[in-house]
């Protein structure tokens, strides 16, 4: 059995009485709230430590990265200038506090001038191993051939396998060191 629809007037009063929900609207994008968010904090507190990490290298220099690393980067209350602190390894702390007045120019290059007036040395181990710091390796210059003849007929009674092949590197190295 069909139902009459409601006259207009009917469906207002139907439609007054009840509490519809509103419709759900998709939330706002939360890269517009937080990008001015962002800004703001970039300008109060600026680039921390993490930028630092990233590019220390090349603010400081090779030497100077292979003994020390950025680890705070701490700022006054009231605003104005802060104070890097760097853990050193070993005995270089004596060395970088003689170059502190120059870390701490080059970071504010970095960071942007005045961002940094003071410098804390903390002696520790490095966190930062990776293979970039490591020493280049330098390319060794090949054996001549009577070199390399006499060092194989010297092998020659070897049996051939790994303790032949280890031999002849360990000759190769003493007889570089030998000649340079």
């Amino acid at each position: 059995m069909a139902r009459p629809l409601p006259t207009p007037a009917e469906a207002a009063e139907i439609l007054a009485r009840k509490r519809t929900r509103p419709q759900r609207r998709a939330p706002p994008v939360a890269g517009r709230g937080l990008t001015r968010l962002l800004k703001e904090l970039d300008a109060k507190y600026g680039q921390g430590p993490g930028a630092l990490q990233a590019r220390w290298r090349e603010i400081v220099g090779v030497e100077m990265a292979r003994r020390t690393e950025p680890v705070k980067l701490t700022k006054p209350r009231g605003g104005g200038p802060g104070a890097l602190e760097i853990r050193v390894a070993g005995a270089s702390a004596a060395l970088i506090q003689h170059q502190a007045h120059e870390i701490v120019a080059r970071v504010n290059l970095f960071l942007g001038e005045g961002a940094v007036n003071k410098l804390r040395i903390v002696q520790g181990p490095l966190r930062a191993t990776g293979a970039d710091l490591k020493p280049v390796r330098k390319r060794t210059v090949p054996l001549d051939a009577a070199q390399e003849a006499a060092l194989a007929k010297s092998l020659e009674n070897a049996p051939d396998g790994p303790l032949k092949a280890a031999l002849l590197r360990l000759g190769r190295g003493v007889m570089r060191r030998n000649a340079g």
